[in-house]
Formats: structure tokens, sequence, C-alpha cells
């Protein structure tokens, strides 16, 4: 129990889900730009159990790393259904034409579907990936009429090659991607004295003309968790990347909104995808 003076301008988390800040980085992309493709890497450098780092965001979903627990680790693509799927916490309540469809997916992937947060086609490969060893990733994307053909592809570090995640036909959309942005997320709310952190970069956009672009700026966010219940949440440059940071009490935090550069590799990827 804390009381008098010393309690004045404690900060501490009441809420029954006791969870470190969700923390975000948005990436300014050309206005109205086709963009066909998005790359990016994450190396984690702080990864408990119950951690998501989300490489490759964007409007109709995510593709990124997760630590399930002890003994197992995650590489997850997903995409969200239309029309009431944005919202809906069961898919059973969404109507066939809202509904994502699975086209492909690569060797080992498990396919199904989600809800609980929206609602949609779900893929994920169990595989230990490594803390300290650079993940990287790739979301193409489609258009065709009124739908999106959006395809997740990841290079495995053992077979030295990129594989299909998965493929899924989006409905209501038709459109390049948008909104692109990555995340650090503490799901379930375990182990919050923990930090999470993880490098994010470099970034790269292609256009439908196979015009690469570099992204070197991104703006800090935070979830509500972040605004006073948990202020260790942190953005930064750090070897050349940018890195996100929460949890673990550490001292300080960035300012919601602040935006950072980091230093341009000025060299494209070179990508050898498999079809989906």
């Amino acid at each position: 129990m804390l009381d008098g003076p010393a309690s004045k301008d404690a900060h501490f988390n009441l809420d029954p889900r006791r969870n470190a800040a969700s923390v975000h980085l948005f990436y300014p992309t050309p206005k109205d730009a086709p963009i066909a493709m998005f790359y990016n890497e994450v190396t984690a450098v702080e990864d408990p159990v119950a951690t998501y780092y989300m490489a490759c965001g964007f409007k109709r979903g995510y593709f990124g790393m997760q630590v399930n627990s002890l003994k197992e680790r995650r590489i997850i693509f997903s995409i969200w259904d239309a029309g009431s799927g944005q919202n809906a916490k069961d898919r059973g309540s969404v109507s066939a034409d809202n509904q994502t469809q699975l086209l492909a997916k690569g060797p080992g992937v498990e396919a199904s579907v989600f809800g609980n947060e929206g609602t949609g086609g779900h893929s994920h490969l169990v595989y230990p990936w490594k803390t300290g060893e650079a993940q990287k990733f790739v979301v193409t994307v489609k258009p065709e009429g009124e739908h999106t053909t959006y395809s997740g592809f990841w290079f495995h570090p053992e077979n030295k090659a990129w594989m299909l995640i998965a493929s899924f036909r989006a409905p209501k959309d038709g459109q390049y991607l948008r909104g692109l942005h990555s995340f650090s997320e503490n799901f379930g709310g375990q182990n919050v004295q923990l930090q999470r952190k993880a490098l994010y970069g470099p970034q790269w956009i292609a256009t439908a003309d196979g015009q690469w672009t570099e992204l070197t700026q991104a703006t800090f966010s935070h979830d509500g968790t972040g605004k006073a219940n948990r202020l260790d949440r942190f953005m930064g440059v750090e070897d050349g990347k940018f890195f996100l940071s929460q949890g673990g009490f550490v001292a300080g935090f960035t300012e919601y909104g602040k935006a950072f550069d980091r230093p341009a590799t000025r060299a494209p990827p070179k990508l050898t995808l498999p079809k989906p």
C-alpha cells in the first residue's frame, strides 16, 4: 500500500489487463503511389514470451513474428475481412461476400480464420527464429477489379531462400498498399516487467512499375495504455535502424507523434520470390 507524500505523482495501472503499451512506427509514403511491394526487416533485441513484432502493417493486414511460449515461435501473416468483418468478433456473423479467401500457403504453414479483433484469414509458420538475427519480410499486392490479392513472403534463414507464407484474396478492395506501419505488442498482458525491444529496417517500397523507394522516416505513436498507465515506451534510431521499446519500467519516454530519420542504405533489396 502506498500513501502520503511518497505516493504523489506515482504512475501505476489498476486496469484488469496490465500489459505494457503497444508502440508503432508509421511510414510516410508518396501520395497516391501505386505501392505493390513493402519490404522490411526486424531484429529482436529483447523478446520475452507474449511478444509480437509486426514488420509489415498495411490497411488490410499485418505480417511479423511472435513469441508464443518458451518453446514456440511463429511467423504470422493475416488479412482482415471487408465490411462488418472490420469490427466483428465472430467470423460466423460476416457475410460470405465480405470474407477473405485463402488462395495458397507455403509448406508447413497452418491457415485458419481469426476473430475478436475484427475477423479475417490467418496463417502462421511455427519456426524458432533467433534473437539478434534479422528476419526479412515482404508483402506484395495485385489489385483485380474490386478485389486485391495479398501475399506474404519470408526469407527462410536455413534454406537461404524466400518462401510463401500465404496468399489471400481480399474482397471489396481493388487498391494497392496503403497505411504502412510497424508495431510491437505485449499481447495477453503477461510479464509486463520485462522490456521488449526490436530494430526495424531497412524499409523499402516498390511501385507497380518496379521502381524502389527507401523509407527513411517514421513517426512514433502508442495505444491508450501508453497515455498514463505505462510511460515506458520509446522510439529512436540505433545501428542505422529504427527501434521500438516498451515495458521493463525503463526511465523516460518518447513523445507521441515524434518523427525520426534513419540513415539511408541506398541498397534496394534483390528479391527472387516464388510464385504464390
